[in-house]
């Protein structure tokens, strides 16, 4: 399963990303998407379907829902981590979707349902121009609007789908030796729903019409099946505590982290999201000290590395936030997400050695996910900063093409090509990006109507 940056804003680094625009829109977080692999990906290959073809995004939304869009791209939101009780509530949630893709339920839907996803994804789409644009405020606002995902009244699964859903999904658990009793408790948690009005029921289930019949058959399939007594192992149900621990520290204001989480209990979690609370309420000293003791006790941690790296550097301590990102990336070297952040904090740095060093860090990144529109943008920085202006033009068009840009992309690849040596791998890649990126009559016409809204009363070039 992939988690994509070409939907997701880009200042997300990690779950806290600037702890006043976490708690709207996209997010992505190392840890989370780690345990979130492992619970989707051997669904999806037991639907049959390519984990690399299927996109998970998280959104920053506390309220419980999942839903899969056009394509192969499910949707959860945070809520419906934190609400779960045990790990194989969540991927029964997950198995769910998987059915719904494995069985073409959106493409079934009419044209009007058609209609309503598509004005759904380009609200997504202009929230997530503005984030990337640098208005953070105004595209979370945009995407956390009403409208954003109202449209998702229009994609009502009817009961013969969500009854398939649930079968698919009870396979899918039994295939790799799992208990579907995590679902049945999710949908039973929820079935107060049933009688509420649609205008007071939960997203979720407005587009997963829910009934006790339904949740009857769903438990006599459950039951019949040799795994139903399987539960998740400890190590599984510490690990999600700790992710949602992590997710209440950034997304409630500290007064509820300390209230859930009060001092006497002395668990991991329970530190953890502590520490996130005092980040938040600007007492580092608190934070880190909290942090320090997890920190103790788990040296080989990278994601607490991460975190104290995180709290240094959005404090203003650019050059002491090195040594800890420097070290969770030597325990997951393999984490795009942790070199990204590393490299960020290099960058802050400045100094030569520091900048060929976030190079590096932000090649292997963009390797492992090429579509990461942040990694591009940290790149494009570094090579300015080394006078390298052609390589940062270059970065400039891959950030573009990654979000979906092919004016800008197209424009900056000329540039870089006109500036490049010719035959070197860069001068090729800036052809193919020419190339690739070449808008259409329609792009232009619209990027140069964007344009002149953004300066209304300054003439405009545009393009020709």
């Amino acid at each position: 399963m992939r988690f994509i940056y070409r939907l997701v804003f880009a200042l997300s680094l990690t779950l806290g990303v600037s702890a006043q625009s976490f708690a709207q829109g996209l997010i992505r977080d190392a840890e989370a998407e780690i345990m979130m692999e492992r619970y989707a990906d051997p669904l999806i290959q037991a639907a049959g379907l390519n984990p690399d073809s299927v996109d998970l995004y998280l959104i920053g939304d506390m309220e419980f829902n999942a839903f899969v869009t056009g394509g192969q791209n499910i949707f959860m939101h945070t809520g419906a981590i934190v609400i779960a009780d045990q790990p194989i509530e969540i991927k029964g949630v997950l198995a769910h979707e998987i059915g719904h893709i494995d069985g073409a339920h959106l493409a079934r839907f009419g044209d009007a349902s058609r209609g309503a996803l598509a004005t759904m994804a380009m609200t997504v789409g202009l929230g997530l121009a503005a984030a990337l644009a640098g208005e953070g405020g105004a595209g979370a606002a945009i995407m956390a609007s009403g409208s954003q995902f109202a449209t998702l009244d229009m994609l009502r699964y009817t009961r013969a789908q969500e009854a398939a859903a649930d079968q698919a999904a009870a396979n899918y658990l039994e295939a790799t030796g799992q208990s579907g009793r995590g679902l049945v408790a999710t949908f039973e948690r929820f079935r107060y729903q049933e009688v509420m009005s649609r205008q007071r029921q939960m997203e979720y289930f407005r587009s997963h019409p829910l009934s006790a019949d339904r949740i009857g058959a769903l438990r006599r399939s459950v039951d019949n099946s040799p795994y139903v007594d399987v539960t998740d192992t400890p190590e599984e149900v510490d690990e999600l505590r700790r992710v949602q621990a992590k997710i209440i520290g950034f997304m409630v204001p500290p007064a509820q982290t300390f209230n859930r989480y009060p001092e006497s209990d002395t668990s991991v979690p329970a530190r953890y999201a502590r520490s996130v609370a005092y980040f938040k309420r600007g007492d580092l000293d608190h934070a880190r000290a909290e942090l320090q003791t997890l920190m103790d006790e788990e040296p080989e941690n990278p994601f607490f590395r991460e975190l104290e790296g995180q709290m240094l550097y959005e404090s203003g301590f650019i050059a002491e936030s090195i040594a800890p990102y420097e070290r969770a990336v030597e325990l997951m070297p393999d984490s795009p997400l942790l070199r990204i952040g590393l490299a960020t904090s290099l960058i802050a740095a400045g100094s030569t050695e520091q900048l060929e060093s976030a190079k590096a860090h932000l090649r292997f990144a963009l390797t492992e996910e090429p579509e990461n529109s942040l990694g591009w943008y940290q790149l494009s920085i570094a090579h300015q900063a080394l006078g390298e202006q052609a390589l940062a033009e270059l970065a400039t068009a891959e950030r573009a093409f990654s979000v979906g840009n092919n004016v800008e992309a197209y424009q900056f690849a000329t540039r870089a090509h006109e500036s490049l040596e010719s035959g070197t791998p860069a001068w090729v890649r800036a052809a193919e990006l020419k190339a690739v990126a070449q808008p259409s009559p329609d792009e232009i016409r619209e990027w140069n109507r964007n344009q002149r809204q953004r300066q209304p009363l300054a003439p405009s070039r545009g393009l020709r």
